[in-house]
Protein backbone atom coordinates (compact mmCIF):
# COMPACT_ATOMS: atom_id res chain seq x y z
CA UNK A 1 0.00 0.00 0.00
CA UNK A 2 1.35 3.72 -1.05
CA UNK A 3 2.00 5.87 1.54
CA UNK A 4 -0.77 8.00 -0.29
CA UNK A 5 -3.14 5.19 0.72
CA UNK A 6 -2.19 4.82 4.01
CA UNK A 7 -2.85 8.42 4.86
CA UNK A 8 -5.99 8.87 2.75
CA UNK A 9 -6.92 5.93 5.26
CA UNK A 10 -6.04 7.43 8.97
CA UNK A 11 -8.23 10.24 7.82
CA UNK A 12 -11.51 8.83 7.25
CA UNK A 13 -13.70 7.31 9.26
CA UNK A 14 -14.89 4.08 9.51
CA UNK A 15 -17.38 3.02 7.04
CA UNK A 16 -17.69 6.71 5.58
CA UNK A 17 -15.97 8.05 2.67
CA UNK A 18 -15.69 11.50 4.29
CA UNK A 19 -12.38 13.34 6.25
CA UNK A 20 -12.69 12.77 10.17
CA UNK A 21 -13.29 16.39 11.47
CA UNK A 22 -9.74 17.60 12.86
CA UNK A 23 -9.95 17.59 16.84
CA UNK A 24 -11.38 20.64 18.69
CA UNK A 25 -13.46 21.81 16.12
CA UNK A 26 -17.23 20.85 15.85
CA UNK A 27 -18.78 18.22 13.76
CA UNK A 28 -17.52 18.57 9.93
CA UNK A 29 -14.26 20.18 10.44
CA UNK A 30 -16.28 24.04 10.16
CA UNK A 31 -14.62 26.45 11.97
CA UNK A 32 -18.33 28.67 13.33
CA UNK A 33 -17.59 31.95 11.60
CA UNK A 34 -17.10 35.23 13.59
CA UNK A 35 -20.00 37.73 12.70
CA UNK A 36 -21.05 41.14 13.85
CA UNK A 37 -24.11 39.40 16.10
CA UNK A 38 -21.96 36.92 17.45
CA UNK A 39 -19.29 39.62 18.75
CA UNK A 40 -22.37 41.78 20.16
CA UNK A 41 -23.29 39.01 22.46
CA UNK A 42 -19.81 38.41 23.21
CA UNK A 43 -19.47 42.30 23.97
CA UNK A 44 -22.95 42.20 25.62
CA UNK A 45 -21.81 38.71 28.01
CA UNK A 46 -18.58 41.04 29.28
CA UNK A 47 -20.24 44.08 29.46
CA UNK A 48 -21.34 44.07 33.64
CA UNK A 49 -17.97 42.88 34.68
CA UNK A 50 -15.78 45.93 32.45
CA UNK A 51 -18.33 48.73 33.80
CA UNK A 52 -17.87 46.82 37.36
CA UNK A 53 -13.77 46.56 37.49
CA UNK A 54 -14.30 50.08 35.50
CA UNK A 55 -16.34 52.10 38.47
CA UNK A 56 -14.88 50.43 41.41
CA UNK A 57 -10.86 49.27 40.19
CA UNK A 58 -9.68 51.59 37.52
CA UNK A 59 -11.65 54.82 38.37
CA UNK A 60 -10.96 54.80 42.37
CA UNK A 61 -7.17 54.32 41.29
CA UNK A 62 -7.27 57.51 38.25
CA UNK A 63 -8.97 59.56 40.92
CA UNK A 64 -6.64 58.31 43.86
CA UNK A 65 -3.68 58.95 41.95
CA UNK A 66 -4.47 62.41 40.73
CA UNK A 67 -4.64 63.05 44.28
CA UNK A 68 -1.12 63.23 45.34
CA UNK A 69 -0.55 65.94 42.75
CA UNK A 70 -3.16 68.21 44.39
CA UNK A 71 -3.75 70.10 47.29
CA UNK A 72 -6.06 67.66 48.51
CA UNK A 73 -7.40 68.08 52.04
CA UNK A 74 -10.86 67.43 54.05
CA UNK A 75 -10.60 70.71 55.88
CA UNK A 76 -10.65 72.46 53.06
CA UNK A 77 -12.32 71.52 49.66
CA UNK A 78 -12.25 74.97 48.03
CA UNK A 79 -8.75 74.91 47.49
CA UNK A 80 -7.94 71.44 45.18
CA UNK A 81 -4.88 73.36 43.68
CA UNK A 82 -2.59 71.15 41.18
CA UNK A 83 1.06 71.63 43.43
CA UNK A 84 3.19 68.92 41.83
CA UNK A 85 5.90 67.44 43.51
CA UNK A 86 4.72 68.69 46.63
CA UNK A 87 3.30 66.05 48.54
CA UNK A 88 5.84 63.85 47.87
CA UNK A 89 8.37 66.23 49.24
CA UNK A 90 6.27 66.52 52.62
CA UNK A 91 6.05 62.72 52.78
CA UNK A 92 9.85 62.37 52.88
CA UNK A 93 10.16 65.63 54.76
CA UNK A 94 8.21 64.58 57.40
CA UNK A 95 10.31 63.40 60.77
CA UNK A 96 8.41 59.95 61.02
CA UNK A 97 9.50 59.17 57.66
CA UNK A 98 12.61 57.41 58.59
CA UNK A 99 11.01 55.80 61.40
CA UNK A 100 8.27 54.53 59.24
CA UNK A 101 10.68 52.89 56.24
CA UNK A 102 12.53 51.51 58.65
CA UNK A 103 10.07 49.60 60.71
CA UNK A 104 8.65 48.62 57.29
CA UNK A 105 12.03 46.93 56.09
CA UNK A 106 12.20 45.11 59.71
CA UNK A 107 8.38 44.14 59.55
CA UNK A 108 9.20 42.19 55.83
CA UNK A 109 12.39 40.65 56.47
CA UNK A 110 11.82 40.09 60.06
CA UNK A 111 8.47 38.46 58.81
CA UNK A 112 9.50 36.25 56.23
CA UNK A 113 12.85 34.26 57.71
CA UNK A 114 10.98 32.38 60.51
CA UNK A 115 8.02 32.27 58.40
CA UNK A 116 9.98 30.57 55.73
CA UNK A 117 11.86 28.46 58.32
CA UNK A 118 9.32 27.20 60.52
CA UNK A 119 6.70 27.15 57.52
CA UNK A 120 9.47 24.58 55.67
CA UNK A 121 10.18 22.32 59.10
CA UNK A 122 6.29 22.02 59.10
CA UNK A 123 6.24 21.10 55.77
CA UNK A 124 8.84 18.49 55.80
CA UNK A 125 7.19 16.88 58.78
CA UNK A 126 3.08 17.11 57.32
CA UNK A 127 4.74 15.24 53.88
CA UNK A 128 5.40 12.38 56.43
CA UNK A 129 2.61 9.48 56.86
CA UNK A 130 1.48 8.96 60.39
CA UNK A 131 -2.21 8.75 62.40
CA UNK A 132 -4.45 12.02 62.08
CA UNK A 133 -2.31 13.56 59.47
CA UNK A 134 -5.32 14.85 58.05
CA UNK A 135 -6.65 16.73 61.27
CA UNK A 136 -3.16 17.97 62.03
CA UNK A 137 -2.79 19.87 58.79
CA UNK A 138 -6.43 20.96 59.25
CA UNK A 139 -4.75 22.92 62.74
CA UNK A 140 -2.18 24.30 60.75
CA UNK A 141 -3.78 25.54 58.25
CA UNK A 142 -6.88 27.23 59.85
CA UNK A 143 -5.11 30.24 60.99
CA UNK A 144 -5.08 30.97 56.91
CA UNK A 145 -8.72 31.61 57.16
CA UNK A 146 -9.09 34.35 59.76
CA UNK A 147 -9.07 37.75 59.62
CA UNK A 148 -5.76 39.50 60.02
CA UNK A 149 -7.51 42.58 62.02
CA UNK A 150 -9.23 39.80 64.34
CA UNK A 151 -5.45 38.23 64.82
CA UNK A 152 -4.60 41.75 65.67
CA UNK A 153 -6.95 41.83 68.49
CA UNK A 154 -6.50 38.13 68.94
CA UNK A 155 -2.62 38.86 70.05
CA UNK A 156 -3.68 42.17 71.73
CA UNK A 157 -5.38 40.07 74.60
CA UNK A 158 -2.40 37.63 74.66
CA UNK A 159 0.12 40.69 75.10
CA UNK A 160 -2.29 42.75 77.21
CA UNK A 161 -0.09 43.71 80.26
CA UNK A 162 -2.41 43.34 82.88
CA UNK A 163 -4.07 40.42 82.32
CA UNK A 164 -2.63 39.10 78.99
CA UNK A 165 -1.51 34.89 78.73
CA UNK A 166 2.15 35.84 77.79
CA UNK A 167 3.09 37.91 80.94
CA UNK A 168 1.06 34.83 83.09
CA UNK A 169 3.14 32.27 81.28
CA UNK A 170 6.80 34.02 81.34
CA UNK A 171 6.11 34.72 85.49
CA UNK A 172 4.77 30.81 85.93
CA UNK A 173 7.92 29.90 84.10
CA UNK A 174 10.21 32.11 86.47
CA UNK A 175 11.54 34.41 83.32
CA UNK A 176 10.16 37.73 84.41
CA UNK A 177 9.16 39.16 88.24
CA UNK A 178 7.02 41.41 86.89
CA UNK A 179 4.68 41.49 83.56
CA UNK A 180 6.05 43.17 80.90
CA UNK A 181 3.90 46.28 78.89
CA UNK A 182 4.45 44.66 75.35
CA UNK A 183 2.34 46.83 73.30
CA UNK A 184 3.05 50.33 75.41
CA UNK A 185 7.01 49.91 75.32
CA UNK A 186 8.56 51.22 72.35
CA UNK A 187 11.86 48.48 72.49
CA UNK A 188 8.78 45.83 72.74
CA UNK A 189 5.86 46.65 70.71
CA UNK A 190 7.84 45.47 67.00
CA UNK A 191 8.66 42.51 68.90
CA UNK A 192 5.32 41.08 69.85
CA UNK A 193 4.00 42.67 66.43
CA UNK A 194 6.34 40.51 64.47
CA UNK A 195 5.63 37.28 66.50
CA UNK A 196 2.14 37.70 65.82
CA UNK A 197 2.92 38.22 62.13
CA UNK A 198 5.20 35.40 61.98
CA UNK A 199 2.27 32.80 63.76
CA UNK A 200 0.24 34.08 61.05
CA UNK A 201 1.88 33.72 58.33
CA UNK A 202 3.43 30.25 58.51
CA UNK A 203 0.60 28.96 57.32
CA UNK A 204 0.85 30.05 53.88
CA UNK A 205 4.53 28.73 53.50
CA UNK A 206 3.62 25.40 55.38
CA UNK A 207 0.93 25.26 52.54
CA UNK A 208 2.98 25.87 49.57
CA UNK A 209 6.28 24.12 50.58
CA UNK A 210 3.98 20.76 51.19
CA UNK A 211 2.23 21.10 47.63
CA UNK A 212 5.87 21.35 46.67
CA UNK A 213 7.28 18.60 48.20
CA UNK A 214 4.48 16.13 46.96
CA UNK A 215 5.32 16.71 43.66
CA UNK A 216 9.43 15.07 44.43
CA UNK A 217 9.31 11.46 43.42
CA UNK A 218 10.11 8.82 45.85
CA UNK A 219 12.39 7.07 43.86
CA UNK A 220 14.86 10.32 43.99
CA UNK A 221 14.84 9.94 48.18
CA UNK A 222 15.08 5.93 47.57
CA UNK A 223 18.40 6.74 45.40
CA UNK A 224 20.29 8.91 48.11
CA UNK A 225 19.20 6.44 50.65
CA UNK A 226 21.11 3.49 48.30
CA UNK A 227 23.93 6.27 47.76
CA UNK A 228 24.26 6.24 51.91
CA UNK A 229 23.27 10.15 51.53
CA UNK A 230 22.23 11.52 55.16
CA UNK A 231 19.52 13.51 55.89
CA UNK A 232 21.01 16.67 55.86
CA UNK A 233 22.58 15.82 52.34
CA UNK A 234 19.29 14.86 50.88
CA UNK A 235 17.23 17.94 52.06
CA UNK A 236 20.25 20.43 50.51
CA UNK A 237 21.07 18.21 47.02
CA UNK A 238 17.45 17.11 46.63
CA UNK A 239 15.15 18.52 48.39
CA UNK A 240 15.48 22.22 47.81
CA UNK A 241 16.91 22.10 44.43
CA UNK A 242 13.70 20.06 43.73
CA UNK A 243 11.23 23.08 44.74
CA UNK A 244 13.80 26.09 44.76
CA UNK A 245 11.53 27.76 42.39
CA UNK A 246 8.69 26.98 44.38
CA UNK A 247 10.27 28.85 47.46
CA UNK A 248 11.42 31.91 45.21
CA UNK A 249 8.52 32.32 43.81
CA UNK A 250 6.49 32.22 47.33
CA UNK A 251 8.52 34.59 49.30
CA UNK A 252 8.49 37.09 46.48
CA UNK A 253 4.48 36.82 46.89
CA UNK A 254 4.53 36.85 50.45
CA UNK A 255 7.13 40.00 50.83
CA UNK A 256 4.52 42.02 48.53
CA UNK A 257 2.05 40.65 50.89
CA UNK A 258 3.31 41.65 54.12
CA UNK A 259 4.67 44.47 52.87
CA UNK A 260 1.21 45.96 51.96
CA UNK A 261 -0.46 44.01 55.36
CA UNK A 262 -1.49 46.50 57.77
CA UNK A 263 -4.62 44.89 59.37
CA UNK A 264 -2.87 43.29 62.10
CA UNK A 265 -0.49 46.25 63.03
CA UNK A 266 -3.81 48.22 63.48
CA UNK A 267 -5.69 45.37 65.68
CA UNK A 268 -3.09 45.45 67.58
CA UNK A 269 -0.98 48.73 68.35
CA UNK A 270 -2.41 50.99 65.60
CA UNK A 271 0.43 52.11 64.73
CA UNK A 272 1.97 53.36 68.41
CA UNK A 273 3.40 53.72 70.43
CA UNK A 274 4.84 57.16 69.23
CA UNK A 275 5.16 55.23 65.91
CA UNK A 276 6.99 53.14 66.95
CA UNK A 277 5.05 49.97 64.77
CA UNK A 278 3.60 52.15 62.10
CA UNK A 279 4.66 50.69 58.48
CA UNK A 280 4.41 52.80 55.41
CA UNK A 281 0.54 51.36 54.73
CA UNK A 282 -0.43 52.12 58.54
CA UNK A 283 1.22 55.46 58.34
CA UNK A 284 -0.90 56.40 54.85
CA UNK A 285 -4.00 55.19 56.74
CA UNK A 286 -3.16 57.44 59.63
CA UNK A 287 -3.14 60.47 57.51
CA UNK A 288 -5.53 59.76 55.27
CA UNK A 289 -7.77 60.27 58.45
CA UNK A 290 -6.44 63.00 59.69
CA UNK A 291 -7.54 64.27 55.98
CA UNK A 292 -4.53 65.19 54.14
CA UNK A 293 -5.47 63.12 51.24
CA UNK A 294 -3.37 64.78 48.84
CA UNK A 295 -0.10 63.46 51.20
CA UNK A 296 -1.57 60.01 51.29
CA UNK A 297 -2.02 59.50 48.10
CA UNK A 298 1.53 60.22 47.35
CA UNK A 299 2.44 57.78 50.01
CA UNK A 300 -0.04 55.49 48.31
CA UNK A 301 2.09 55.30 44.62
CA UNK A 302 5.44 55.16 46.27
CA UNK A 303 3.74 51.91 48.02
CA UNK A 304 2.19 50.69 44.43
CA UNK A 305 5.82 51.53 42.66
CA UNK A 306 7.67 49.52 45.42
CA UNK A 307 5.10 46.62 45.06
CA UNK A 308 5.64 46.99 41.39
CA UNK A 309 9.64 46.07 41.38
CA UNK A 310 8.22 43.03 43.30
CA UNK A 311 6.25 42.27 40.62
CA UNK A 312 9.03 42.38 38.38
CA UNK A 313 10.76 40.34 39.83
CA UNK A 314 7.93 37.87 40.64
CA UNK A 315 6.89 37.65 36.66
CA UNK A 316 10.66 36.65 36.06
CA UNK A 317 10.53 34.08 38.47
CA UNK A 318 7.41 32.80 36.71
CA UNK A 319 8.78 32.66 33.24
CA UNK A 320 11.93 31.23 34.48
CA UNK A 321 9.55 27.94 36.14
CA UNK A 322 7.57 27.50 32.80
CA UNK A 323 10.97 27.56 30.90
CA UNK A 324 11.82 24.44 33.30
CA UNK A 325 8.80 22.43 32.93
CA UNK A 326 8.39 22.77 29.05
Amino acid sequence: MSVTSKTATKTTAPGRGDPTPERGLPHGGRRREFTTRRGLQIAAFMAPAAVFVAVFTYYPVIAGGQMAFRNWKLTDLTDTSWVGLKNFRDVFADPAWSTVLGNSAIWVFGSIVPQLVIGFALALWLRRRFRFRGLYQALIFFPWAISGFLIGILFRWLFNSEFGVVNDLLQKAGLIDEPIAWLADPKTAMVAVLIANIWYGVTFFAIMILAALQSIPDELYEAAALDGAGKARTLFQITIPYIRTTLALTVLLRVIWIFNFPDLIFGMTGGGPNNETHIVTTWMIKITQQGDYGRASALGLLVVAALLVFAVFFLMATREKKGVRS
